[in-house]
């Protein structure tokens, strides 16, 4: 199965982003699938196979302005995600499968090995 891969989005996370919500600039993303509504469902799997799907709803903020909250702090807690870790959102397509697309996401943590600072997945 041959598939193609597109970062959508990157952010370095925030103790808002592991506390209590993960916020995503709507900017950041382009047209959101909501039709009106104000929640949805965002399908994903992780680096290691894992399906998971976070509730997801628009909110607004005098600060950041309209922005996606979503709650993934399942994940967050299962992956002992922290301040400063990079959060990634890929999009998959995927020939020959009727999806189509798949979202994948990581995480990476900034680790200093031999005086060079590396990125690794969490």
């Amino acid at each position: 199965m041959a598939k193609a891969t597109l970062v959508l989005f990157s952010k370095l996370l925030t103790k808002t982003d592991i506390e209590t919500h993960l916020c995503i600039s709507t900017s950041s993303l382009g047209q959101l699938p909501f039709d009106g509504r104000q929640t949805v469902n965002m399908h994903v799997h992780d680096e290691g196979g894992r399906k998971w799907m976070f509730p997801c709803c628009i909110k607004e903020d005098e600060n950041m302005g309209r922005f996606l909250s979503v709650d993934w702090l399942e994940f967050a807690r299962l992956k002992d995600v922290r301040v400063g870790d990079q959060f990634i959102i890929h999009e998959e397509i995927v020939k020959h499968q009727a999806a189509g697309t798949l979202i994948r996401i990581e995480v990476r943590r900034k680790i200093r090995l031999f005086g060079f600072d590396i990125w690794a997945n969490v």
